[in-house]
């Protein structure tokens, strides 16, 4: 019996021994596994413009935004606003960065797909972005008078023609009552309104504030004043919008850079712009990744949300326009191309 009792005991303090060692290795692989998940981080190439209005996109790669959220973004350079939503619907890149076209909707019609997740610029009231500008010494005082005027854009489709076409709309006018000048370049637009080659044309910021101040323009509206208009957007290829982990990781420190712009540069105080937290440094970060002067940069940041939301009703509302005016195929269905949840998961957590 005394036998039997001590070989019991020798037994069961050898299984206890193997239940700790099991489970010391079991606690050691679920802490790699714990570990190795927390340090793999998602290679993000990001197609954009050297524009401001990337400018959150650039203060969340100088300041680590990004990185903090285990995504390794990757600024890849575009020349033009179209081959971007190419190269996004494609996943070359996973995220695209710049204008809402009609370029952009005719592809989707065409059965390439992308989604739209977060503002990136926007036209709104209070700020100036993007005006209607006419010589100095024009008799022309209002969009009315336009009638039968020759007013410059970018391209045909592009969201120049766009915000032409709606504003002059708020006026009684059409595309039909106006000729339309496609003139390729923000310079070529400035410099056809310098030698009056054109009656009038659509202009942003900062080249709004240096045509004024070197006085050969004036600014007959603001585009703001006019609409609401989600001028460009942040897209996500397909592929990256389903890898949703990632996908609201990256909005996550979006959110965050485009909080960071607004308080820096946005900021009003009795109904006027004032300089706010760093303002300075943002500054200095858009003039690095955009290689312009800081004075410069300060002429004219655009408005963008604080929490970078969409205009999602105002997305229907350009499909609506474009395919009226034949500048797109056919009509889209805006939800195959919008997705705001993303983003409002990103900004709940």
């Amino acid at each position: 019996m005394k036998k039997s009792f001590i070989l019991f005991c020798s037994i069961l303090v050898v299984f206890s021994f193997v239940l700790a060692a099991c489970g010391k290795q079991g606690t050691e692989e679920a802490g790699k596994s714990s570990s190795e998940k927390e340090s793999k981080s998602d290679s993000v190439n990001i197609g954009m413009l050297k524009l401001t209005s990337s400018a959150p996109l650039f203060i969340g790669i100088e300041k680590g935004f990004f990185k903090e959220e285990n995504i390794d973004a990757k600024a890849q350079w575009f020349e033009a606003a179209q081959p971007i939503a190419v190269a996004t619907a494609g996943g070359s890149v996973e995220v695209g960065a710049t204008g809402i076209t009609a370029s952009l909707y005719n592809m989707v019609a065409g059965g390439q797909k992308l989604v739209i997740v977060a503002d990136k610029g926007r036209e709104q009231e209070g700020y100036s972005s993007s005006a209607i500008l006419v010589p100095s010494d024009s008799s022309i005082k209002s969009v009315e008078e336009l009638k039968g005027k020759k007013i410059g854009i970018t391209q045909t489709g592009s969201t120049y023609h766009y915000m032409v076409g709606r504003v002059i709309e708020n006026y009684g006018l059409g595309l039909g009552d106006i000729e339309v000048v496609p003139l390729n370049s923000i310079k070529g637009l400035m410099e056809s309104l310098k030698s009056k080659q054109v009656d009038a044309v659509l202009l942003n910021e900062p080249n709004i504030t240096s045509v004024v101040n070197e006085g050969y323009g004036k600014v007959i509206s603001q585009v703001g004043e006019e609409i609401p208009y989600q001028t460009s957007g942040v897209f996500f290829s397909p592929k990256f919008a389903d890898n949703k982990d990632a996908a609201v990781r990256f909005l996550k420190a979006y959110a965050k850079a485009t909080r960071y712009y607004y308080d820096a540069v946005l900021t009003k105080k009795d109904g006027k712009l004032v300089p706010g937290e760093n303002y300075d440094e943002v500054i200095d970060i858009i003039a690095k990744y955009t290689d312009q002067e800081p004075d410069v940069i300060k002429q004219g940041l655009p408005y963008m949300d604080r929490d970078g939301k969409l205009l999602e009703e105002d997305i229907k509302t350009q499909v609506d326009w474009y395919a009226k005016e034949k500048l797109i195929d056919k009509a889209i269905d805006t939800k195959e191309i919008v997705n705001t949840e993303l983003l409002e998961e990103a900004l709940k957590e």
